[in-house]
C-alpha cells in the first residue's frame, strides 16, 4: 500500500533523519570522513596543478639590470644609482661559522626542511586579505628564489609562485648550492650584493677571513639593512647590537656552536665608516638621501629595491637652488670660520633646508660639507635643539586658545589683533617677547595655555613627536630637536593662512614605464585660522626687521618674515629661519649651525663660534640673506 512505502533513501543523509534537533545537524564521522576526504583530495588537485604550471624561470640577468636614476624637478638627470656590487664566490670561501650565523638567522631547519615554509604563505594569504603585502614568513631557499628568480613585489601571487619554484629547486639542487646562492645574492645594505661584497663594505677583508662575531654581524643585517646598519643611527646600532647577541645565543641553542666559542665573543664588531660613491659627492648624496627616506615612508620602496636598480625618481630638488644654498654655506664659512685661529670655530657643522610654502615641496637641501665624506644629513638630523626658533609655536598655541579649535574649511573665528591696547597680557607678553627673544613670557606660557597644548600644536605645525622633549618647564624655551626640514615646513604655515603641508621630496617614481601608486603630492590642512596665522606673521616680520642686517632686508621684497635664536639664548646651537616674501608666497628656508665632534654624544658649546660673541647667532641670518638674495635675482 502506499501508505507502507519506505522513505526514499537519499545519498547523503544531511540533516540526519531521525535524529534529535540537535544532533540532526551534527555529522555523523563517516560524513566527516568523506569531507576530509574530499577536501584532502581537492588540495591535492590545487598542489598538483599549481606544481605542474609553476616552472623553474631562467635566472634575472644582473647585467641586464638598469640603474636607479635620479632626476631634478627641470626633469634633468641628477644622478644614477646602478652597477650592482656583487662578487659570487664559492661557499668553500665562506666560514663554516659565518653560514651558521645565516642559518641561526634566518632559517634554523634550514637543512632538514622541504625548502618551503608554510605557515609563511597561510600568513601571506591572510595579509592580502587585510589588504596589507602579503609578507610572511620565508625559508632561506623561498629567499633565495625571491633573489634570483622573482621580482620583489610583494603580492600573493609571487609568493605562491615562491613557494613552488622552492619546493622544485629544493628537489634539483643540494643544500649546498642553495646556500651558496643565496650567500650571493642576498642584499646587506651598502650597495652591497652578496657575502663577499659586504664582507669588504663593513670590514675591509674577503669574505674567507671574516670571524665568527662579523659574520652575525652581517647575519643581522639579512632583516633590513635600514633598520640594523648600526652607522645609520643610534637606533639602528642598538638594534643591531642586540640581533649579533641573538644571533650567537642563538647558534648555541642549535647547537651550531659552543658555549665555550661563544663567550669568546662579547665585543660587538664595530664596522668600519660607510663609503658613499663619488658620484654623489658634495650636496648629490644627500638629496638622494633624502629622497629615499621619502620613498620609505610613502611606498615602502627600500634601499635593497633601488639598490637593484630600474626605478626613475623625480625629485622636487631645484639644480639652481641646491647650488645657490651651498655657495651661500660655503662663502660665510670661508669668511667667518677658521679653526686655526680659534678653537671655538673646530667642529662646526651647517644645514639648511628650503620649502615652498604653498604645496610643501622641498627645493634645496645642505646636508654637509660633502656626502662622500661627512655622512650625516644635517638638513635631515634630529638632535639639535631649537631654542627661540621654537616660540612662534608656542604663541600660535595662545593665538589658537583664545579662539577655538582649528575649524575645517576657510571658516574662522575672531582673535586679537597685535600690539594692541586692550589685547590679552598673556599674547601681548609672548608677542613682544617673540620679537626681543625674551624667555619669561614663554616659561609662564607653560602654564597657559599649558605645556600639553604647546605640543599638540608643534605635532598639528608639522614637528615630529620623537623630536619634542619632555614637557617640563623648558619646553616652551625650544628644547626640541626638529630637523631643518620639519622647521622650514613647520614655518610655512604662518605665512600660508594657517594652512600647512607635509614637506615632500619625490613628485613621481616611474619603473617599466609606469608609475608608482602612492606618491601624490601631500594635500594642505589647516592648522590655524587666517587671522591667527596673520598675527603671528606679523611678529615674524618685526623679529627679521630686528634681526637682519639693512643690506640683506634692502635687496629683498617686502613681508620678509623670520624666527630663530637670539641673544638671550644660551643653547649649543643657533637657527634663523625666514620666508623671503616673493610673490606667491615666497620660500621658507631654515638654517642651522652648531657643533659635533664624533664620538661626543652632547653637541660643543657655541660661544665665540665665527668671533661672534653672541654664541654664533650672527651666521645662520647671513647665510640665509645670501641664499634669499640670490634666488629672487
Amino acid at each position: 500500500m502506499k501508505g507502507s512505502e519506505q522513505p526514499r533513501k537519499r545519498f547523503i543523509d544531511y540533516p540526519r533523519r531521525g535524529r534529535g534537533r540537535l544532533r540532526r545537524w551534527l555529522p555523523s564521522w563517516r560524513q566527516q570522513l568523506g569531507a576530509a576526504v574530499v577536501g584532502a583530495a581537492g588540495l591535492a588537485g590545487l598542489f598538483a596543478v599549481g606544481y605542474a604550471q609553476v616552472g623553474i624561470p631562467n635566472e634575472k640577468d644582473a647585467a641586464r639590470q638598469e640603474a636607479t636614476v635620479y632626476y631634478w624637478s627641470d626633469g634633468s638627470q641628477m644622478v644614477s644609482e646602478g652597477a650592482v656590487n656583487r662578487q659570487n664566490v664559492p661557499l668553500s670561501q665562506v666560514p663554516d661559522s659565518v653560514e651558521h650565523a645565516v642559518i641561526a638567522a634566518e632559517n634554523a631547519s634550514f637543512y632538514s626542511d622541504s625548502g618551503v615554509s608554510f605557515s609563511g604563505i597561510a600568513r601571506a594569504a591572510v595579509n592580502m586579505v587585510k589588504g596589507q603585502n602579503a609578507q610572511g614568513g620565508s625559508t632561506i631557499t623561498q629567499q633565495y628564489v625571491k633573489n634570483t628568480y622573482l621580482s620583489q613585489d610583494q603580492t600573493l601571487e609571487r609568493k605562491v609562485k615562491e613557494f613552488f619554484i622552492a619546493l622544485k629547486l629544493d628537489n634539483r639542487k643540494t643544500k649546498q648550492e642553495i646556500l651558496q646562492g643565496y650567500l650571493n645574492t642576498s642584499f646587506f645594505g651598502r650597495h652591497s650584493f652578496g657575502i663577499q661584497a659586504a664582507a669588504n663594505a663593513y670590514y675591509g677583508v674577503p669574505a674567507e677571513r671574516l670571524n665568527p662575531s662579523q659574520g652575525a654581524a652581517l647575519a643581522a643585517l639579512l632583516k633590513g639593512a635600514e633598520q640594523y646598519d648600526p652607522a645609520l643611527s643610534r637606533a639602528n646600532h642598538r638594534r643591531a647590537v642586540a640581533r649579533w647577541k641573538w644571533i650567537l645565543d642563538r647558534e648555541v641553542e642549535n647547537g651550531l656552536m659552543s658555549r665555550a666559542e661563544r663567550a669568546r665573543w662579547t665585543t660587538y664588531p664595530e664596522p668600519r665608516k660607510p663609503t658613499t660613491p663619488t658620484s654623489q659627492k658634495g650636496q648629490t648624496g644627500y638629496l638622494v638621501d633624502a629622497a629615499k627616506k621619502y620613498l620609505r615612508s610613502r611606498t615602502g620602496l627600500t634601499d635593497r629595491d633601488l639598490a637593484r636598480g630600474g626605478y626613475r625618481v623625480h625629485t622636487t630638488f631645484e639644480k639652481d637652488k641646491v647650488a645657490l644654498l651651498a655657495k651661500a654655506v660655503a662663502d660665510e664659512r670661508r669668511r667667518r670660520i677658521d679653526p686655526k685661529k680659534r678653537a671655538a670655530d673646530s667642529h662646526v657643522e651647517f644645514g639648511a633646508a628650503s620649502v615652498r610654502p604653498r604645496d610643501g615641496a622641498i627645493v634645496a637641501l645642505y646636508g654637509g660639507t660633502d656626502a662622500t665624506k661627512h655622512f650625516a644629513n644635517n638638513a635631515d638630523t634630529a638632535g639639535v635643539p631649537a631654542g627661540s626658533a621654537f616660540k612662534p609655536f608656542v604663541l600660535a598655541a595662545a593665538v589658537r586658545e583664545q579662539g577655538s579649535a582649528p575649524p575645517t574649511g576657510d571658516v574662522t573665528v575672531p582673535v586679537p589683533t597685535f600690539p594692541a591696547e586692550r589685547a590679552d597680557a598673556t599674547l601681548q607678553a609672548l608677542y613682544e617677547g617673540l620679537v626681543t627673544s625674551a624667555h619669561p613670557p614663554f616659561v609662564a606660557a607653560g602654564r597657559r595655555p599649558g605645556l600639553t597644548a604647546i605640543r599638540d600644536l608643534a605635532l598639528d605645525a608639522g614637528l615630529r613627536k620623537e623630536s619634542l622633549a619632555r614637557l617640563e618647564p623648558t619646553f616652551p624655551l625650544g628644547t626640541s630637536t626638529p630637523s631643518a626640514i620639519r622647521l622650514a615646513g613647520a614655518y610655512s604655515l604662518f605665512g600660508n593662512d594657517g594652512r600647512r603641508t607635509e614637506p615632500y621630496s619625490v613628485t613621481k617614481v616611474v619603473r617599466d614605464g609606469k608609475p608608482l601608486p602612492g606618491l601624490t603630492p601631500p594635500e594642505p590642512r589647516r592648522v590655524l585660522t587666517p587671522e591667527a596665522a596673520r598675527t603671528i606673521d606679523r611678529a615674524l616680520g618685526a623679529f627679521a626687521a630686528k634681526t637682519l642686517p639693512r643690506e640683506i632686508t634692502a635687496k629683498l621684497a617686502r613681508g620678509v618674515t623670520a624666527g630663530g635664536t637670539g641673544p638671550q639664548d644660551r643653547m649649543r646651537s643657533c637657527w634663523f629661519i625666514g620666508n623671503d616674501g616673493a610673490p606667491g608666497g615666497g620660500l621658507t628656508t631654515a638654517v642651522t649651525v652648531f657643533r659635533t665632534e664624533p664620538g661626543t654624544p652632547q653637541l660643543l658649546p657655541m660661544e665665540g663660534v665665527g668671533g661672534d660673541h653672541r654664541f654664533g647667532n650672527g651666521i645662520p641670518p647671513r647665510i640665509w640673506g645670501a641664499y634669499a638674495i640670490g634666488t629672487q635675482r
